[in-house]
């Protein structure tokens, strides 16, 4: 993967958003972080650069994954983006148009794999 290409990891377990981003930055992406929707918007609206978001769907605060999907894919429709969880399973058209689904636990070539696809 060109290193230009930057992804957004959205997660509030600490330990499972650093596994994250170690996993991204080893396949050759530049990563950033949040822990949870509102600091991933703050970083969005900031950054012109992030061209993928992985978030987990169950997060602290009034937003949860799903909507964050949306949210971004209504103001930034070019962003490849993948949810996961490991105790929510959402239909496919409960997700926002385009957006992938991955389940927890997932395996490194697994979750590097979909969002290259997404891309």
């Amino acid at each position: 993967m060109e290193s230009s290409v930057t992804v957004l990891v959205v997660e509030d377990e600490p330990l499972v958003r650093m596994m994250a981003a170690e996993i991204f930055a080893d396949a050759g992406y530049c990563v950033c972080e949040a822990g949870d929707a509102l600091g991933a918007l703050s970083i969005l609206e900031t950054r012109n650069d992030i061209r993928a978001v992985l978030t987990d769907i169950e997060m602290p605060g009034n937003m949860n994954g799903v909507a964050l999907a949306a949210a971004i894919r209504e103001q930034w429709p070019e962003i490849a983006i993948l949810v996961s969880s490991g105790r929510v399973f959402p239909s496919e058209a409960a997700l926002p148009q385009g957006v992938g689904f991955l389940a927890k636990p997932w395996r490194i070539d697994e979750v590097v794999n979909r969002v290259a696809e997404l891309l």
